[in-house]
Order: C-alpha cells, then structure tokens, then sequence
C-alpha cells in the first residue's frame, strides 16, 4: 500500500471546496430562516419531524438518537429543553425500565405543523429550484450513492 496521497487535482478540489461552502451556506441560511420564522432550530425541528413521521408520533430514545446519529445524551439534553417547552414528553418504555419513550405533543405537533411550510420554502428558494431537472436527479443520485458508502462506515451505536 502506498503511502503518497492522492492530492486532489484541480477539478476535484473545486467539487470540493464548492460544496464543502455550499453546505456552510445553505446550512446557514436555512437555520436562519427555520429560526426567524418558526423559533425552532434545526436541532428542535430534526427531532419533531422525526417524531412526527413516526407511528404513533412517538420512539424509542435510543432509536431516535441512532437514526439521527446523535448520542443518548446529545438527545436527552436537547430533549431536557425541548420538553421544557411543552413540545416533547418522555415516558418508561412498557417492558423495559430502563428505556425510555419520546412522545410528540399537542404543542410539539402543531410547531412542526406550523414550521414546516416555511421550511420547505425556504429549501426549495435557496436550492431545489436553482436545480435543473437532471441537476436534481443527479444530487439525489449522488447523495444517495454517498450515504449508502457512509452508512455502511459509521457504527450503529
């Protein structure tokens, strides 16, 4: 195996670096806008969405942290705050004491409800419709060509 690095070359490194500053800015636009027009933040609105495309409107603490990727304990301290504000609740897990349920509120549902439309606005001014057709089948082509690679990489836990 060598030990020399690939360097990137310089249509590679301008893939790169154009999104490496493209996901900066859209990150930071959309929270912008999340927050300004709905008071939730990504974080809050990971978690309601999330929550609320779930049966029941409700998950397992562990299954929700695992599939957002986040820590137990990342997750509970957002939660901490979360339910601080009447948007989530949490309750023991039937059968098992020491897991613990995740349930959208009334208040929790009717913030995803009430962000939502404004996010998707936002998401489609400041990308998807700059996107041609075949601009987006290729994005959704690659980033999910990128996300299988990676999920195969990170641990579950």
């Amino acid at each position: 195996m060598s030990t020399t690095p690939r360097w990137l070359d310089e249509r590679e490194m301008r893939a790169w670096i154009g999104y490496r500053r493209m996901r900066l800015l859209l990150d930071l636009q959309l929270q912008r806008d999340l927050m300004s027009q709905s008071g939730l933040s990504e974080p809050d609105y990971d978690v309601l969405s999330n929550l609320s495309e779930a049966e029941g409107r409700k998950k397992r603490l562990s299954e929700l942290a695992a599939h957002m990727r986040w820590s137990k304990s990342r997750l509970s301290h957002h939660l901490a705050r979360m339910e601080q504000r009447g948007l989530v609740e949490r309750h023991e897990c039937p059968g098992d004491a020491r897991g613990s349920m995740v349930v959208l509120t009334d208040e929790g549902w009717e913030a995803i409800v009430e962000a939502a439309p404004g996010h998707v606005a936002s998401v489609r001014r400041h990308m998807i419709d700059l996107l041609t057709d075949d601009e987006l089948d290729a994005l959704a082509d690659l980033s999910h060509r990128i996300v299988e690679h990676l999920s195969g990489q990170l641990p579950t836990s």
